[in-house]
């Protein structure tokens, strides 16, 4: 399988500006070799070593404090024993920090180190009798001043019924009773944007797609004719959408009944965990979407990736909300969903925000900033904070229905996101978080859109709803709707434990014993939910779940039903009474269109 190389696609050179001062002062160009053993998975230890080759004198090395999420999660807290060799004799090491350590010596220096990781994915990494997911970030440290040169990792003591999988290129050997992989990709940022997957799985490749798309799946009681013609309908569309494919080869890893339930993007592949296959569509369209927005049509300030600390960005609105713009659009595009189902899901988002007190007083850009927030309960809050996914799918659509207006439905929101990538991605050059967005926006369209982004995108007036799906002859009815709520949240703790925190003492967990405090050990047999409070939302009232939780050092069964609160439901329809232009442009929308409507048809 083929990395992303810097080559073919000078965007990416871009991530490694930031390194390439330390190679152009020192003239140096050498491999980084990371070795990893996975004997005795169900362990869940990975012992790892790390050769730096070139070394004079002294090696500062890190380990990454996040990746994946925005959030801080210190990776370094899952290492311990590490040791370093000059050559075949022990080097002083001195840890500087939480992450950081300086190791004294010349030639090749050899860091080893163990790790231990049973964490499902697509966020995390995990280790078991099973198989081995990596986000190759959580367990290999980097030199920071080296980032740019050659990585390999070679896995040994592979299982031998075990495949692997992964985005970087790599070679599966038999070693006696085990098995040995080697990835290799052009510098360690590469490799580290290439989770694996080692494992008994299934894959196929998606026919008539060129460039290659591959599918593999870990997991059992899946469709696979199903799956396919999903994945290849989105496939081709949004390819078509944007005019022809980033990568040389795609490979979507998914993991089916197990995990917090998510996707997260690559590169040139993406992680998938669900509990069941009909979540697949919408994740699986939103993640190869990313192929472009946010991966290639980059903001500036998530340039040049610094692992270790927070990097704040205005843009997430924009990165994840209008993908999430472009998932529905895919899906209702290419008839995986009918156009009630699309209303049905712009409703939930437009519900979903006008039912948090927050979004009174939260802008796009502030919930983009506080992205970094998210890992703490309180934060998640209805009154505290409201989703960038939300309130970017929904100013996705606004905004497309604006340009559709204001150019006779001849240009639209795909023309914005295929301008951005050819005047930014393929130019090398990433673009400046809203600002660029807007004139982007406003070079499309032939006017200002300066008071929309200050008014719904900088600062958190009242969206206007009706006046702008007016546009489109769609129509915003209120209804009182019934919702499903656990009647607690969570946090995570310190050492990433599910910690049950405020408990309502009405709600049928307290009824039962559930306490703040205790310790989730064990949601309905599995992991609990990355977010409970959303998983709750693809739930009915009066479904059971069941927990085993940790109280005083007891172990304890707390069965309970999911409880339900009475909220407003926004619900998008359509109006019978619209007129030409505001069907067309209705239809444009369900359909990618951009046909203009004539005089004579307007006045029909």
């Amino acid at each position: 399988m083929k990395v992303l190389h810097a080559r073919r696609f000078p965007f990416f050179r871009m991530i490694l500006t930031a390194v390439l001062f330390a190679l152009a002062a020192t003239g140096a160009s050498a491999t980084i070799r990371y070795a990893v053993s996975v004997e005795h998975p169900e362990r869940h230890i990975f012992h790892v070593s790390m050769e730096v080759p070139d070394v004079t004198g002294e090696v500062i090395v890190q380990m990454p404090a996040w990746n994946a999420l925005y959030q801080i999660r210190d990776f370094s807290a899952h290492v311990r024993e590490v040791d370093a060799f000059a050559g075949s004799n022990q080097a002083a090491i001195e840890k500087l920090d939480k992450l950081t350590w300086r190791i004294t010596g010349n030639g090749t220096i050899t860091v080893r180190y163990e790790t231990y990781w049973d964490e499902p994915g697509p966020f995390a990494t995990q280790l078991n009798a099973e198989h081995a997911f990596i986000n190759p970030a959580m367990i290999l440290m980097y030199v920071p001043a080296r980032r740019a040169e050659e990585a390999e990792i070679a896995m040994s003591d592979v299982p031998l019924e075990w495949q692997a999988a992964g985005a970087s290129s790599h070679i599966l050997e038999s070693m006696g009773r085990a098995r040995k992989l080697t990835f290799t990709a052009p510098s360690y940022d590469a490799l580290v944007d290439a989770p694996i997957e080692a494992a008994k799985f299934d894959e196929f490749e998606l026919r008539g797609m060129n460039p290659r798309v591959s599918v593999v799946v870990h997991g059992d009681k899946w469709n696979r004719k199903e799956v396919e013609d999903e994945f290849r309908r989105i496939c081709t569309y949004e390819l078509k959408l944007m005019e022809g494919a980033p990568y040389e080869h795609y490979t979507f890893l998914v993991h089916l009944g197990e995990g917090a339930g998510g996707g997260m993007e690559h590169a040139n592949s993406t992680a998938i965990s669900v509990r069941s296959e009909e979540q697949l569509p919408n994740i699986a369209a939103h993640e190869f979407f990313h192929l472009w927005n946010v991966k290639r049509i980059r903001p500036a300030t998530l340039e040049p990736v610094n692992y270790t600390k927070e990097q704040y960005t205005r843009a997430l609105w924009f990165a994840e909300g209008v993908t999430s713009t472009y998932a529905a659009y895919t899906l209702v595009r290419t008839q995986l969903w009918s156009k009630d189902q699309f209303y049905f899901d712009l409703s939930q988002q437009v519900s979903e925000l006008e039912n948090r007190p927050a979004s009174r007083w939260q802008s796009a850009e502030e919930s983009s900033l506080d992205a970094w927030l998210e890992k703490y309960p309180l934060y998640n809050r209805p009154q505290e904070s409201v989703s960038y996914y939300a309130k970017g799918q929904v100013l996705g659509v606004l905004l497309d229905l604006l340009i559709r207006d204001r150019t006779n439905n001849e240009r639209s929101l795909d023309d914005v996101l295929r301008a951005m990538n050819n005047e930014f991605a393929k130019q090398n050059k990433p673009y400046r978080d809203s600002l660029d967005v807007r004139l982007t926006a406003e070079q499309v369209a032939g006017g200002s859109f300066e008071d929309f982004f200050n008014k719904y995108v900088a600062h958190a007036e009242a969206l206007p709803y009706s006046q702008i799906l007016s546009l489109a002859g769609l129509d915003l009815r209120k209804a009182q709707h019934k919702r499903p709520v656990l009647g607690f949240f969570t946090e995570r703790g310190a050492s990433g434990e599910v910690i049950v925190r405020n408990v309502d003492p009405e709600s049928t967990a307290a009824q039962v014993g559930l306490r703040s405090g205790d310790v989730v050990l064990s949601w309905n047999g599995s992991e609990a939910p990355r977010n409970p409070e959303r998983w709750v939302y693809s739930q009915k009232a009066g479904n059971e779940v069941h927990l085993r939780v940790r109280r005083d050092e007891r172990e304890i069964a707390i069965d309970f039903r999911i409880g339900e609160a009475t909220e407003t439901f926004y619900q998008v329809v359509e109006d019978s009474h619209a007129n030409a232009k505001a069907k067309r442009i209705r239809e444009g929308i369900l359909h990618g269109t951009t046909q203009p409507v004539t005089a004579s048809a307007e006045a029909r």
